[in-house]
């Protein structure tokens, strides 16, 4: 093995352990304790290292965030090609959806609700995020009415399921009614179906 290989990989396993850890902490302490400082600690290397690799704490969240897209996009495949049905497909990933943002509060603030230096929307998008979209995508489509822009579709139920999580999140939604909402959502963008 060359050094140059040897180097790159230990840059790498350096990176890997770097947003391993800022999630870690996320997870455990909210994306206010993740500093610098903090993850320079946490990992034993000085925050030079730490800057060498990322320009700062929003970089080593957009980090995560591709990361996120990367797992989501797996556990809404997962969901979605299980399903019997265009209906079940749709369904499946709405939950599954909600589940993930429930199961991982911090990894899911910042793939959606934290400002991160990453294009959304944009063929210029990191592939995971074009992945995630895409299983969305790939679970809307089919029920997209003749003359709907799937795009706009996908873009609206992804914005309910988004405006869904984040209020029963923070309380404004009673979380008792949580499968109930996704029934109707589901039952409503597959009328007609």
């Amino acid at each position: 093995m060359s050094i140059q290989t040897r180097r790159e990989r230990e840059r790498a396993e350096r990176e890997r352990l770097i947003v391993t850890a800022a999630r870690e902490l996320a997870e455990a302490e909210g994306w206010e304790a993740v500093t610098t400082r903090r993850l320079a600690a946490e990992i034993e290397y000085s925050q030079p290292v730490l800057y060498s690799h990322f320009k700062g704490k929003t970089a080593i969240m957009a980090a995560v965030a591709v990361q996120g897209c990367a797992e989501m996009a797996a556990e809404l495949r997962t969901a979605r090609t299980a399903a019997k049905d265009r209906r079940g497909a749709l369904a499946a990933v709405g939950e599954a959806y909600a589940a993930f943002a429930h199961r991982r509060p911090a990894l899911y603030d910042a793939m959606f609700t934290h400002r991160v230096d990453l294009p959304f929307a944009t063929p210029e998008a990191p592939a995971e995020l074009q992945e995630a979209f895409g299983e969305l995508l790939a679970a809307v489509e089919p029920i997209a009415a003749e003359g709907d822009d799937p795009g706009a579709l996908t873009e609206t139920y992804w914005a309910a399921l988004h405006g869904l999580v984040t209020l029963m999140r923070s309380g404004r939604l009673p979380e008792g009614a949580h499968q109930q909402r996704l029934q109707l959502l589901t039952r409503h963008f597959t009328a007609g179906v």
